[in-house]
């Protein structure tokens, strides 16, 4: 009988990789075709974020020695939350991690012993979306992931945009309006403020605090007390039928979609997908954002409208896109060991003179 590592040998010629998606309390990796499909997953909490970059550092080489065990993988590609340098090597900056300019890739690469690219979460996920989720059949893609916070990415003519410092797709932090709420970021007016996952539990909050008559079904959800109601639990009621959770998403929905024709106006893509814990509400939020978005895109009535769709892949579009941008750059990796190990033979044949 076959083992696991005999039929996945056969899968493809390009071979099997593992992605990462790294989270601020977890890391969650999975082995993946190049296709996009998932062999097997595996999962570990970090133990305490504000430890040490090691923990987090310890726990990604767990999960990779666990998967590799079975499968015959050539790279690890990782999805980190924070700004990640041209280079692909070091993260500069993690809000939610203690990462400050990490040089995570050589760290990584010199445990493992495998060829590892780390790449921005937004950017993966969106590279995932692009190739093989709702994106596979567009040229020019703008994936916004709308949770906490919104982040994103572009897709130009089958080329991720990481800008000229890697940090290109930090979408939430657009002004929308000018002197508005304040932001995590410090600026006011932030498009996060006001359509993200965050925006969402806000406002539903402060509407159950007034004891408002119109959040009655919000307040019985969570007994009575404010603070326990979620991004999630809106999105729930919504479906079921609560108005007030209607209102709340359509409100979001607006400011999304205001967003999404500034992005239209920068960059004139043939899609938006749409992702993240609040896309799960689905139409109740895009339906509002689409119409919002014909009314404020530039050009109205006389240029093709984008189509504004929700993503595909969900939660593991980070570990599928980590995975696929690590496997691009092997060939890369192999022309940088070839001429290191000519200019080494170079440099051996020069001292033997």
């Amino acid at each position: 009988m076959a083992s696991s590592r005999d039929n996945a040998a056969r899968i493809h010629h390009r071979g099997l990789v593992i992605g990462v998606d790294i989270g601020g309390t977890k890391v969650a990796a999975g082995v993946v075709t190049p296709g996009g499909r998932i062999l097997a997953r595996d999962r570990a909490e970090t133990p305490d974020r504000s430890k040490s970059p090691k923990v987090v550092e310890d726990t990604i080489v767990e999960v990779v020695e666990r998967l590799r065990r079975a499968y015959p993988v050539r790279a690890v590609g990782v999805g980190a939350a924070g700004f990640v340098d041209e280079q692909r090597a070091t993260v500069l900056f993690a809000p939610h991690l203690s990462w400050r300019d990490e040089p995570l890739r050589e760290a990584l690469r010199s445990r493992i012993q495998l060829p590892v690219v780390v790449e921005n979460d937004a950017n993966a996920a969106a590279w995932a979306e692009a190739r093989v989720g709702a994106g596979r059949e567009a040229a020019d893609t703008v994936v916004v992931n709308l949770g906490t916070g919104i982040g994103g990415a572009v897709v130009i003519g089958g080329e991720l945009y990481r800008g000229r410092h890697g940090m290109a797709g930090e979408f939430g932090h657009m002004t929308v309006v000018p002197g508005g709420l304040r932001c995590e970021c410090g600026n006011r007016g932030c498009w996060e403020q006001y359509a993200s996952g965050n925006a969402v539990t806000r406002e539903a909050r402060e509407l159950a605090a007034a004891d408002s008559p119109v959040a009655r079904g919000l307040i019985a959800a969570v007994a009575g007390t404010p603070s326990l109601i979620t991004g999630s639990l809106v999105s729930e009621l919504a479906r079921s039928g609560d108005m007030a959770c209607v209102e709340l998403l359509e409100e979001a929905g607006g400011w999304l979609g205001l967003g999404l024709a500034n992005l239209a106006a920068a960059f004139d893509p043939d899609l938006f997908v749409i992702g993240g814990g609040v896309s799960q509400s689905g139409e109740l939020l895009l339906e509002p954002a689409r119409r919002a978005f014909r009314r404020t895109l530039t050009g109205r009535g006389h240029r093709p409208e984008p189509r504004i769709v929700s993503a595909e892949l969900g939660n593991e579009a980070g570990l599928i896109g980590a995975a696929d941008l690590a496997r691009d750059a092997l060939p890369r990796w192999r022309q940088g060991r070839r001429q290191r190990r000519i200019g080494s033979a170079a440099r051996i044949r020069g001292r033997s003179r």
